[in-house]
């Protein structure tokens, strides 16, 4: 294995960065659902409504999960940093290497989220055909 320098973990700050924004604007768009879908609640509730806010709920706590293992994998690259300027290469390596696990975590709970996302919307389409 090569040497691991500063500059390695430090490249995960701008992807990292990225993604957290893209999860809190996703966030931000379930916001605005739930506020829209408890409007439609109070109206009359419908099964589709109640379907959908069930899968709401669940990409929400996904999408929740998501941030907080983005957030972990930069604050262990961070720490590996740290390491790594204080000339504790092993530990350095060993954060680094946790802040990409953290990282994968995210990127799987993402990719399950937007399967929910595609059935959410699956639910929308089988309501306007009939």
């Amino acid at each position: 294995m090569e040497k691991l320098t500063l500059t390695t973990p430090a490249l995960l700050f701008s992807a990292v960065s990225l993604i957290l924004l893209a999860y809190t604007n996703r966030f931000l768009a379930y916001a605005q659902i739930v506020r829209n879908l408890y409007a439609e609640y109070k109206k009359g509730k419908d099964y589709v409504l109640i379907d959908q806010i069930k899968n709401l709920r669940k990409r929400l706590y996904l999408t929740r999960a998501m941030q907080i293992f983005g957030v972990l994998s930069l604050f262990f690259s961070m720490i590996s940093m740290l390491f790594l300027y204080i000339n504790f290469p092993i530990l350095g390596a060993d954060f680094f290497g946790l802040g990409l696990l953290c990282m994968i975590i995210s990127l799987a709970l993402s990719v399950w989220e937007i399967q929910i996302s595609v059935k959410a919307l699956e639910m929308h389409l089988k309501d306007m055909e009939e």
